[in-house]
């Protein structure tokens, strides 16, 4: 928006006098989307096991996905402080690694648990704020693992893939409440949470290489570039835009472009 009532033209950042969440905003994918937001003027709910410290703008709140009492208070605390809540980033998730034999059902409810019904439990918590804002958004974080299949990953693919369609069915719901709903598939992030899975591999150099290969860009997508997306779809100037879900992966979800040389 540009002022020049007083002779003088200036931008006020896009979620000014906005309220965000991010669950999972502690670090990753999460911290570069909160700084994000905080960068164009929101004020940012970090919703963590380990959330940071506070900071202008910023409030911590320890909280857990995987229990919804921790989730309803959690938000109840960053309306209290900050008058309400206009956007919903889902971000918090765990990873699994193995074909369709090598998780046994506790690992399969345990990650479908956080990563598709914590993705609900957070919704649900923030509902009641979320319809009091004339700008509410929700953007869920998903994976290109929900449309392309990537070996050794049934149990995280079917966790995202059911994050794509929960986003769908979400959107239909609330597109009458005036609430957006969508999603952001990024490719392999370069973040702390890759760097781990590469260090149980036997040759981590050799898997980066490889993961870095299968992406057309020829490297892993940054947190930041994520982050864009996210901001992009939480921002009011994509009112339009709901039921949609952005690839942020290098290319790797539409383009084949030949083996490099």
């Amino acid at each position: 928006m540009i002022d020049s009532s007083a002779g003088l033209a200036f931008t006020v950042p896009a979620f000014t006098g906005l309220v965000a969440v991010v669950t999972g905003g502690g670090s990753g994918i999460g911290a570069a989307v909160t700084a994000s937001l905080r960068a164009q003027g929101a004020l940012v709910g970090v919703l963590d096991l380990n959330p940071g410290a506070p900071a202008d703008g910023l409030l911590p709140v320890v909280a857990d996905v995987a229990d919804r009492e921790s989730l309803t208070s959690a938000m109840a605390a960053v309306a209290l402080t900050y008058g309400g809540i206009d956007i919903l980033i889902n971000n918090a998730g765990i990873s699994a690694v193995g074909g369709i034999d090598a998780n046994d059902d506790e690992e399969w409810h345990r990650v479908l648990d956080v990563n598709v019904v914590g993705m609900a439990r957070a919704t649900s918590a923030a509902l009641p704020y979320l319809r009091r804002s004339p700008a509410a958004a929700i953007v869920n974080i998903s994976s290109i693992a929900a449309t392309a299949g990537l070996v050794q990953r049934a149990l995280y693919s079917a966790s995202k893939g059911a994050v794509h369609a929960l986003t769908l069915a979400t959107a239909a719901d609330l597109v009458g409440d005036g609430i957006r709903v969508n999603c952001v598939a990024p490719g392999t992030v370069d973040t702390p949470w890759v760097e781990r899975l590469l260090a149980r591999t036997g040759d981590p150099a050799g898997e980066r290489a490889r993961l870095e290969g299968r992406q057309p860009t020829g490297r892993l997508v940054t947190a930041e570039e994520v982050a864009g997306a996210v901001t992009y779809l939480a921002s009011p100037a994509s009112a339009a835009t709901t039921g949609m879900s952005l690839a942020v992966d290098g290319g790797m979800s539409g383009l084949r472009p030949p083996p490099r040389g």
